[in-house]
């Protein structure tokens, strides 16, 4: 099996959010989850209001059976995790479903959710003026 394999079957088992469909699921109640490391974050900009949990534990914080969970983990709160492009997000995505997480990720990621004009913070990009905020 090859990483393209690993990442068709992860997205088999999901429903996957472009920017549009992410705000409204968030407006919901939905969990925004940034998986990019601290470097990528400083780099690219943040997603105001997005709940930072680097993909090294991720799933012992959103785990809700798990000892080093947050409070925010919930086996009924749905979770959008995003990356920097959508591939990452997508692995990180199946596992949290496999830990029976309510769980997808972010087509395109911080770049899609960026070119579709929704706030970002920080980074190299600028923040955008008169967007929605998710905060």
């Amino acid at each position: 099996m090859s990483i393209d394999d690993l990442l068709e079957s992860a997205r088999a088992g999901l429903r996957r959010l472009d920017p549009h469909q992410t705000v409204d699921a968030v407006g919901r109640g939905a969990l925004l989850v940034d998986i990019r490391p601290v470097a990528q974050r400083a780099a690219e900009g943040s997603i105001p209001g997005a709940l930072v949990i680097e993909r090294n534990v991720l799933e012992w914080r959103l785990d809700p059976a798990s000892d080093a969970r947050l409070p925010e983990a919930s086996y009924e709160r749905p979770v959008i995790v995003f990356c920097s492009a959508g591939y990452a997000s997508s692995l990180a995505a199946a596992s949290l479903r496999a830990l029976g997480v309510d769980a997808t990720d972010l087509t395109g990621g911080f770049q899609d959710w960026a070119a579709a004009g929704y706030p970002t913070v920080g980074g190299r990009r600028a923040s955008l003026v008169g967007c929605v905020d998710l905060s």
